[in-house]
Order: C-alpha cells, then structure tokens, then sequence
C-alpha cells in the first residue's frame, strides 16, 4: 500500500491500556502466569495482569499497531508474546535535552504528543493511553492534517469493550479505509 492507502496508526500504551494499576491489587483479574509464555528469573510479575485475549482484539482492528510506550522493544520480547502478537513497530523516542530539563516547552502536553504527532506525518491514528488529556487533543487538531483519535483509557481498568467499540467504529469510518 502506498500514500493515502495505508491504514491507519494504532500507538499503543502498555502501563494502563494493557497492564491495569492504581487500585487495590486484589481487584485485578490475573491471567495466565507468564512465566507460560516468557522464560527467565527476571519476568514481571505485572505481565500476569494482561489479558492474553486483547491479543486478538487489537489484530482485528483495520490498523497497523505500533508500541507508544517506555517498554520500548521490552513490549515486543515480554508484552506480545503473552498477546500471541508478532513483533510490532516500536516508537524510538527522543532523547530529552538540556533545555528539556530546564523548561519542557511542552506548554501542558504529554511528552509523547508532539513525536506521535511527527511520525504519524499526517497518517490517520488512534492513540490509546491512560495519560491523554483535552490538551493533547486540541493540540493534536492543530498540528496534525490527518484525523485523530486519542482514546484516554482508565488505567484502574485497562482496555475496555467500550474502548475497542470506540476504536473500531472510529478505524472504519467510511472514507478513511484503504480501497
């Protein structure tokens, strides 16, 4: 596929989307330890909070998925596994500067706004993370030619029905898919 006929980015968190936190450790469900699928001394322990079954939910959705986490190439030896997903694209983000740690002139946006923003280079993309906030959108519909879905996901819960409906209705909104 080429220019406008490429599908859709799907940037995808783990922390939050994928491996719930914040509330009370009893209330997550834990799913097949992982040391079944990953083998080593040094498996986390959270990776038993992924429902192996987003796996197949995130595959069906008419995109190209791409890891937008800090796990960076971890999510694709430690997180797709558990998934049953191949390897996927992997976010390189940038080394903060100097200047970063001075004055972020980030002006209230998520770190990972503006290098999502660049690598979508005016592709269409849903950007599903726990951390996203008005901000981020109404930055996002300034600077981006493409539309845009950012889909805040409650980290306490992780991915929900609601999510992928929300998702898959937005990915194959006629006139957006590939012919």
């Amino acid at each position: 596929m080429t220019g406008s006929q490429r599908l859709p980015l799907l940037f995808l968190d783990v922390d939050g989307p994928l491996i719930p936190f914040g509330a009370d450790p009893g209330r997550y469900p834990t799913f097949a330890p992982a040391e079944r699928t990953l083998h080593g001394a040094d498996v986390n322990p959270l990776l038993s909070r992924i429902d192996p079954a987003h796996g197949a939910r995130l595959a069906a959705l008419p995109c190209e998925l791409v890891w937008a986490t800090t796990w960076m190439d971890d999510a694709n030896t430690c997180v797709a596994p558990v998934l049953g997903l191949p390897p996927l694209a992997v976010v390189a983000w940038p080394e903060p500067s100097d200047a970063d740690a001075e004055d972020d002139g980030r002006e209230g946006l998520h770190w990972k706004t503006r290098p999502l923003v660049a690598l979508a280079a005016g592709r269409p993309f849903v950007w599903i993370d726990d951390e996203l906030t008005d901000r981020d959108r109404t930055w996002v519909g300034a600077h981006h030619p493409g539309r845009a879905l950012l889909l805040r996901v409650d980290a306490r819960v992780g991915l929900t029905d609601v999510d992928y409906a929300a998702c898959d209705a937005w990915l194959r909104r006629e006139g957006d898919r590939p012919a």
